[in-house]
């Protein structure tokens, strides 16, 4: 199963304001708050990944594939992993909450890569596995970096902890997948009133 869910801005706007709304509550009192999303279609199902930037720099990033909980929790934990767990930087502080900025990727189908010129690069991530172990790419990384598609191939190996040329190995099974990437810089909060 996937998400094949088109998000409307509405939508978008939504699951940012409650990973904001969750990272705030959290930051203050270390815990997740309950509720429900306004809209069904944040109830499905979904991976996603949620990365929090700090004055433009990345201040972390944490995500799943696993479609086993609706979307909206998802969100919600993974904006609270990525303030509190991303292993390459410190904690979140209560006092950075003003100075981030969150940006939103909800994961679609993957699907098997047969020929690395299928790699649309800005459209398309990476997920490898080989040898016991996974990395996955999202579609903005390389876009960011200005990459081609074997350059990206390259990096998604690196992010595995493989060798970059292992995304050649007959034993290494390498997918791509497209996500909604959105942020609060794209889909600002509406004005109340």
């Amino acid at each position: 199963m996937s998400y094949d869910h088109i998000l409307t801005d509405d939508e978008k706007r939504e699951l940012l304001r409650i990973a904001r709304a969750t990272l705030r509550e959290f930051l203050y009192s270390g815990r997740v708050p309950p509720g429900k999303p306004h809209r069904a279609s944040l109830v499905a199902e979904a991976g996603a990944f949620v990365t929090l930037h700090k004055r433009g720099e990345l201040r972390g990033c944490i995500g799943t594939q696993q479609e086993d909980r609706p979307l909206y929790k998802v969100i919600q934990e993974m904006a609270v992993a990525a303030a509190s767990r991303d292993p390459r930087f410190p904690p979140v502080g209560d006092a950075e909450m003003d100075d981030l900025s969150i940006e939103i990727s909800v994961l679609g189908e993957r699907r098997p890569l047969e020929d690395p010129t299928q790699i649309e690069v800005g459209k398309h991530g990476l997920v490898i596995a080989a040898r016991g172990r996974r990395g996955l790419l999202l579609p903005q990384v390389a876009a960011e970096r200005d990459w081609d598609a074997e350059t990206f191939l390259a990096h998604v190996c690196q992010k595995a902890g493989l060798p970059e040329d292992t995304w050649r190995s007959e034993d290494a099974e390498v997918e791509t997948f497209i996500a909604q990437v959105f942020s609060e810089k794209s889909h600002p909060a509406k004005p109340v009133g």
